[in-house]
This record gives structure tokens, C-alpha cells and sequence, in this order.
């Protein structure tokens, strides 16, 4: 059991490394300034009450689509909350102001811990949910999902594998959904 627990710590330990490494990268691209304003805009788009847009939006060309969709958010968002608040809780990963000395993030982030992203989850629920319904829109909203997963690692408050994990939680997610609700 203790071999199995090093072994798992060490990989852990590598993970870590990696995502450090790929975050500092991050915070030194030359045009870093003007990722962290973008970044501040991309990232506001993924704050709760924007969550909305997309079946409001829908209900100016198709209401029950619209309502099918605010249905199956409201499924999404009723696991997703508790599973992150969870994760949050019970992994407490630090965020990279904590983790890396000397180092300060663009924005101050909302809660404590780092993994996983909560933005980068709720916007890959929205993008899955919205293009399983409407796959003519998954061409838009997915980039803007992954934009959303990059304003968090280049404002400073997520490191790549806390953005990897959102994503994996919310889209995955946003399936079962759909899946529950057809």
C-alpha cells in the first residue's frame, strides 16, 4: 500500500511540475498585458448570470428550444455545483498566488482553491449543452469555452490541469444532461 501511495504521489508531484512549468510559460509570452485585459473580458462572459445568454437568445428563433435547453442547464448546473464545490473542497489545490512564491494574480479569484476550474467547467456545460441542441452553434461556443479555460491559467488564478479538469467536469456534464432530458 505505501508503494502504491509513493507511486501516486510521485505522479502527482510530476503533474504538478508540468503545470508549473506550463504556467509560468504563460506568464511570459511577450504580449502577456495584453492576454491579461482580453483575458479579464473572455473571463466576466463566464460568470454566472451570462449563463442565460444562450437561452435567451434561443428564444427569439425557437422557444421550446429554448426552454429544452434552460432545462437541461438547470440539470447540468444542479450536478455541477455540488461535484465542484466538492472537488474544490476536498482536493484543496492551491491557486497559484499560494503555490509559487512571489508570484500575484491579475484578478482576485472568488473562492480559495485552484482545482477545478469553476468557469472553465460552467462554460463547457453551456457548450455542450447549447451544440447538442443547436450543433450550429458548438462552432462558436466551444472556442469561446477554451478561451475561457486560457483567461483563467493568463489572469493568474488556475493552473492548465485546474482548466483541463473543468473542462473535462463540465462537458462531460453537459452529456449527461442531454442524455437525462433527450
Amino acid at each position: 500500500m505505501d508503494r502504491a501511495r509513493t507511486h501516486f504521489l510521485s505522479l502527482l508531484d510530476h503533474i504538478h511540475r508540468g503545470d508549473v512549468v506550463t504556467f509560468n510559460w504563460c506568464m511570459r509570452r511577450k504580449r502577456r498585458e495584453l492576454f491579461t485585459r482580453a483575458g479579464r473580458l473572455i473571463s466576466r462572459t463566464a460568470d454566472g448570470p451570462w449563463y442565460l445568454a444562450a437561452p435567451l437568445a434561443l428564444s427569439c428563433v425557437d422557444a421550446q428550444l429554448a426552454l429544452h435547453l434552460t432545462l437541461v442547464l438547470m440539470l447540468g448546473f444542479a450536478l455541477e455545483r455540488p461535484l465542484y464545490a466538492l472537488l474544490k473542497k476536498g482536493l484543496r489545490r492551491n491557486r497559484p498566488a499560494q503555490a509559487l512564491p512571489g508570484f500575484q494574480s491579475f484578478v482576485a479569484p472568488a473562492d480559495q482553491f485552484s482545482f477545478p476550474s469553476g468557469h472553465t467547467s460552467g462554460a463547457f456545460l453551456v457548450a455542450t449543452a447549447t451544440g447538442g441542441l443547436a450543433p450550429e452553434l458548438a462552432p462558436a461556443l466551444f472556442p469561446w469555452a477554451v478561451l475561457v479555460g486560457l483567461s483563467r491559467v493568463f489572469l493568474g488564478v488556475h493552473f492548465p490541469t485546474d482548466i483541463a479538469a473543468g473542462a473535462a467536469v463540465g462537458g462531460s456534464l453537459g452529456w449527461l444532461a442531454l442524455g437525462a432530458l433527450g
